[in-house]
């Protein structure tokens, strides 16, 4: 590691990174991709080559500097070498969400100008195609994949390898200007944009520079001690933070490989193979593997069921202590020693978790019972708190400090502050320049000395100095009776069952709490084939009684959890109902990154949300739906009002105190 810390003096860019990557571990791999079934690598010095053969053949085909370069695809090496050349030709890569719909990438398109985009198939260039006459700037697209792209019309159109092919013929001519453009590149020179997800409105692009992306991969992976020898598996999309500081910034500080899954349905076969040392994903990803297991090991045999249910009990007692280092009695540790032979160590490795020496977990709260699962394993999963404008870092846990109801403590060089109000406000080396032509929500996010106002509340607890995050500043309320309403809170303790996917609470304001559920499809489709139920969709199965009194069950239980906090018992749930439909980016639900528009949610839903509170015993909807090939259509439904039981007192527990 010490020969790395070469200071960021002098590593001002990606491509500075790239090229001292290549001096010094050019025969080392720096991206792996799966195709065909068959891992093909790139060495560091190869991978320089293949930038710098794009790089030229991006100035051939007219990139000028301060263009933007949209970026839209699947993870794969040739794209994340796209966002570093054109970074090298003066330019600015701004990667997009590859599920967006053609609209939502009109927005983007449309708004940051973009002259080039550079998509993986077929499928993203007919979504360009589909759009072209909106986008009055755009001039030139670059696909990856020719598969279906041969009758296409190419005046406009050019296959990524031939752009490569005439930047290397074109060397000669044309390597001086590259060099002088690479060579005006500083620290306050554009890195990326990236757009926000849009939970309020209208994505925002958000401009980070390369001090803000290298001054942050170079703090984090100093916290966790990453050295070069690490492996990650890239798979979340290459238009969030997150991936990018991960996939990019880290891995070009490090010099760390970077592995790309064959396709979205082989990721858990891949994440196996390479057996990732330093790994990243939001709580779904967690929910998803925890859910999994549990219906495997439903469908186990009774010995084997028992066996790792007794072995998971011990786990839970014992294993988070031992994984941070604290006493704990020899018995327990010989018997934690012998359930890691027979339980856990089998599970991490079928998992892919088996090499894990740092995992985390961000985007949003994940369940304490899922955090404590996978540490319980003795897997080191930790929280942090971040942004897309603070470059990812606001708070990170130091080992031997992982707790599941804290995000931990200031990030290195982070500085915090909490207003009177409870919002959190920080500033960083990675705190964002800018929204993209936006200076109002510019000024009203980002002060003149530099804080940034999150849009969470929260606090810091006495003693440990740990941050504790309690919501979205604009979510949280006051019941009718004056105590606290955090529906995130409540949700995340229903969402760790496996039967239920989502969760959305309502009650501001209000005297009582209601509530919103989807089902896992694949948990509670599991269940009624064992058990001989059929059903014909999603809906019918959602609206069982069985299923019903499942449900009602797990909310029973978060009640009777949540009731035993004297700050937060008023948001028991008394009344549910379980969706007929799942909650759908493409229907403008949920964001690409899966977080829930409450808004739009609860405006959508109005009439079910009225049903709740009146005493309905049913309600009738009809819902406007998008199908996959973005034909619009309706469903209609009656769906079951439930009563929960809540514990007797306890919504006035606060108000009488």
């Amino acid at each position: 590691m010490a020969q790395m810390q070469t200071g960021a003096q002098g590593m001002q860019s990606l491509p500075a990174l790239l090229q001292r990557n290549a001096a010094q571990f050019g025969n080392a791999p720096a991206y792996r991709e799966k195709e065909f079934g068959i891992w093909q690598c790139w060495t560091w010095a190869e991978t320089a080559k293949e930038i710098e053969a794009l790089a030229l053949g991006l100035i051939n085909l007219g990139v000028k500097e301060g263009d933007f370069v949209a970026i839209i695809g699947r993870n794969r090496p040739y794209l994340y070498w796209s966002m570093v050349a054109a970074q090298a030709v003066g330019a600015v890569p701004v990667p997009l969400y590859q599920d967006a719909v053609a609209e939502e990438m009109a927005y983007v398109l449309g708004h940051c100008g973009a002259r080039f985009v550079i998509v993986g198939d077929q499928e993203q260039a007919d979504k360009v195609i589909e759009i072209q006459d909106q986008l009055h700037q755009f001039e030139h697209m670059i696909y990856l994949d020719p598969r279906g792209m041969r009758k296409y019309d190419h005046t406009q159109l050019h296959q990524f390898s031939h752009i490569q092919d005439q930047g290397r013929a074109a060397h000669d001519e044309l390597i001086g200007e590259l060099q002088s453009r690479q060579a005006k590149l500083d620290y306050d020179s554009t890195c990326v944009m990236l757009y926000t997800s849009g939970t309020t409105g209208k994505p925002k692009g958000v401009v980070l520079s390369n001090r803000n992306v290298i001054q942050s991969a170079k703090n984090s992976s100093e916290f966790d001690q990453l050295t070069q020898g690490e492996n990650i598996l890239s798979y979340l999309p290459m238009a969030w933070v997150g991936d990018f500081i991960f996939s990019i910034g880290q891995a070009y500080w490090c010099g760390f490989c970077v592995n790309c899954p064959e396709s979205q349905d082989t990721m858990m076969t891949d994440l196996r193979e390479i057996g990732p040392t330093y790994f990243f994903a939001p709580p779904r990803v967690f929910e998803g593997q925890l859910t999994n297991v549990m219906i495997r090991m439903e469908d186990a045999g009774a010995l084997k069921r028992k066996m790792f249910h007794h072995f998971l009990a011990h786990a839970k007692k014992v294993g988070g202590d031992i994984l941070d280092g604290r006493p704990v009695g020899l018995m327990d540790r010989l018997k934690y020693a012998l359930g890691n032979v027979l339980v856990y160590g089998p599970l991490k490795d079928t998992l892919g978790y088996g090499r894990i020496r740092v995992g985390y977990t961000a985007g949003e709260a994940i369940g304490p019972e899922i955090f404590d699962f996978y540490r319980s394993l003795g897997i080191n999963l930790k929280q942090l708190y971040g942004q897309t404008e603070a470059t990812v870092f606001i708070t990170v846990q130091p080992d031997g400090e992982v707790r599941a109801d804290t995000v931990g403590v200031p990030a290195p060089e982070v500085e915090i502050k909490i207003d009177d109000s409870g919002e959190i406000h920080y500033r960083s080396p990675g705190t964002f320049v800018e929204y993209f032509n936006n200076p109002e929500s510019t000024a009203s996010t980002k002060d003149a000395e530099g804080w940034v106002a999150t849009g969470d509340a929260g606090f810091f607890e006495e003693g440990s100095g740990h941050l504790r995050i309690i919501d979205r500043a604009k979510d949280v309320g006051k019941m009718a009776d004056g105590s606290m309403f955090a529906p995130k809170y409540v949700e995340n303790k229903l969402k760790f069952y496996p039967d239920i996917l989502e969760a959305v609470l309502f009650g501001n304001g209000r005297d009582r709490c209601v509530a919103f559920i989807n089902i896992d499809l694949t948990a509670v489709g599991n269940w009624a084939e064992r058990n001989n139920i059929a059903y014909a969709s999603y809906q019918e199965l959602a609206g069982h009684p069985k299923v019903l009194e499942t449900i009602r069950s797990h909310v029973t239980a978060v009640n009777k959890s949540v009731a035993e906090d004297p700050m937060l018992s008023g948001c028991q749930v008394h009344r549910f109902v379980v969706l007929h439909k799942e909650l759908d980016a493409d229907d403008g639900e949920m964001t690409r990154t899966r977080k829930v528009r409450r808004r739009i949610v609860e405006e959508k839903f109005d009439d079910i949300i009225t049903a709740l509170y009146d005493g309905s015993e049913k309600v009738s909807t009809v819902t406007e739906v998008t199908y996959e090939d973005g034909r619009k259509g309706s469903i209609k439904a009656t769906l079951t009002i439930v009563d929960a039981d809540v514990k007797p007192g306890a919504v006035h527990k606060v108000a009488a105190e």
